[in-house]
C-alpha cells in the first residue's frame, strides 16, 4: 500500500493498572482540578465533585487526561478520546494479567522476554 492509501490515524490503545496508596490524595487532588476548572458548569460541577468524592476511581478518570499523553509529541493531534476506570482484582502471578499475544514487544530480550514495566 502506498503512503497515500494509508491512514494518517492511528488508534493508540493503553492499559495501566494503578495501585491506590491513599485514596484520600487522589480525591483531593480531583477536588482540587475541578475547583481551578472555570469551565465547568456548575450543575456538571456538583455532579463530579459527588463522583469524585464517592468513588477513587471516578477521582482517577477525573485526573487522567489523554491529551497530556499526547500533548508533547510533534506531528500528531489528538482528535478524540474516551476512557474509563474500574476496580479490579489483582493476583500479578495470575495468567490473566499475561500481556496478550498481540502485545507482544517487537523487542524483546536475548531469551524472548517481553519489556513491560512492572
Amino acid at each position: 500500500m502506498s503512503t497515500e492509501e494509508t491512514s494518517r490515524f492511528v488508534r493508540l490503545r493503553v492499559e495501566v493498572l494503578l495501585e491506590v496508596h491513599d485514596g484520600d490524595a487522589v480525591t483531593q487532588a480531583a477536588l482540587r482540578r475541578l475547583a481551578d476548572d472555570t469551565e465547568v458548569p456548575d450543575a456538571e460541577r456538583a455532579h463530579t465533585e459527588g463522583a469524585v468524592t464517592e468513588d477513587t476511581a471516578d477521582a482517577l478518570a477525573y485526573l487522567v487526561d489523554p491529551f497530556d499523553l499526547v500533548g508533547e509529541v510533534p506531528g500528531v493531534e489528538l482528535q478524540q478520546a474516551s476512557w474509563s476506570t474500574e476496580r479490579v482484582e489483582h493476583d500479578p502471578d495470575s495468567p490473566e494479567w499475561d500481556l496478550d499475544e498481540d502485545d507482544v514487544n517487537e523487542d524483546d530480550g536475548p531469551e524472548g522476554e517481553e519489556a513491560r514495566i512492572g
